[in-house]
């Protein structure tokens, strides 16, 4: 390792997600290590900006592996995304001492990186937070297995009324432009039918699956809806369009919304982010720089940043095989 570096700066920005606490504990563990400086950087880019830093070291990141959120909070920043607001973060790391930054976060947060390393050359190394999967250059990103569980425990238990009072369940769960999360929690869940932005299944065939369920028997179904698809212009219209043509049903509604982010990681995504943590920091002491760390065949890899923000991660086409036979 080159360990020309001193000091480097963690942040945590755009949406939370279970697991970006255990990414900044194994940034801060692994500069310990190598008796490198890390600092703790407030609110993102706005902290950034504002020169809101805490230096932090190992037992500073006590007893964080096991709680969701961010301890460094998040914030957007429409300041950052001028020339003038990036210049003032700029010297804000330069008084600071800080010579390399780790972000945390999705597309937004990585584009932010992208753009100040292009006008001040400032090395960044990104590791994938959020929930939607929706980063190219990595199978998993942090929180999307916790928030798996999370839907998944969600659906059985909305199942559990829908049996008893033989209702329609639209569960609508995040993905605004991808359908990971229903795709698998679905599956998983027991569903009857999975809408997601990638398949645009069609109000017809909504219908006569859902006939198709009545006729066999079924006295409740599950219909889970990832909040991009495009079948309706929302869950609520969609509820609409079922009860006005297919009144045998009694259809409820239930938005899952923020709970989906919450909630302590699991073990997949504690591990991950301490897996991603340490090769992000090693990356920047071997002089890599503009790279996101991810996973692909349980194997951490780098994907360059400007990949991870223009490609686009793929539904898996045997999920969706998987879900057509076991939803009949």
């Amino acid at each position: 390792m080159l360990k020309t570096i001193k000091k480097i700066g963690v942040l945590t920005s755009g949406g939370d997600s279970p697991g970006m606490n255990a990414a900044i504990r194994s940034v801060v563990r692994t500069c310990a290590f190598h008796n490198i400086e890390c600092v703790g950087i407030y609110r993102g880019y706005q902290g950034m900006i504002e020169g809101d830093f805490k230096e932090m070291g190992p037992r500073s990141v006590n007893n964080i592996i096991n709680k969701g959120g961010t301890i460094l909070k998040s914030a957007r920043s429409s300041e950052f995304r001028s020339p003038e607001g990036r210049k003032k973060a700029y010297d804000n790391l330069i008084k600071q001492g800080i010579e390399a930054l780790v972000v945390i976060g999705g597309d937004g947060t990585f584009t932010g990186a992208l753009t100040f390393n292009s006008e001040y050359g400032f090395p960044v190394m990104g590791i994938p937070g959020t929930i939607d999967n929706d980063i190219y250059g990595t199978t998993h990103t942090l929180g999307y297995d916790t928030a798996l569980n999370t839907v998944v425990d969600c659906i059985d238990k909305i199942r559990d009324t829908a049996s008893s009072h033989n209702r329609l369940f639209f569960v609508e769960v995040m993905g605004r432009d991808a359908g990971h999360i229903a795709l698998n929690a679905g599956i998983a869940g027991g569903a009857e039918e999975i809408l997601i932005p990638e398949e645009d299944l069609g109000l017809d065939r909504l219908l006569e699956s859902l006939q198709k369920s009545k006729a066999s028997g079924k006295s409740s179904s599950i219909v889970v809806i990832a909040e991009g698809d495009k079948i309706g212009k929302n869950v609520f219209e969609l509820k609409d369009y079922v009860d006005a043509n297919l009144p045998e049903y009694d259809v409820r509604v239930s938005v899952l919304g923020h709970m989906q982010r919450g909630g302590s990681p699991s073990c997949f995504d504690r591990v991950l982010a301490s897996r991603l943590g340490v090769k992000a920091v090693e990356s920047l002491l071997d002089g890599v720089s503009n790279f996101m760390v991810g996973l692909k065949n349980d194997t951490v890899n780098l994907t360059p940043l400007s990949l991870a923000i223009k490609g686009k991660s793929e539904i898996d086409r045997e999920l969706l095989r998987v879900s057509d036979i076991i939803t009949t």
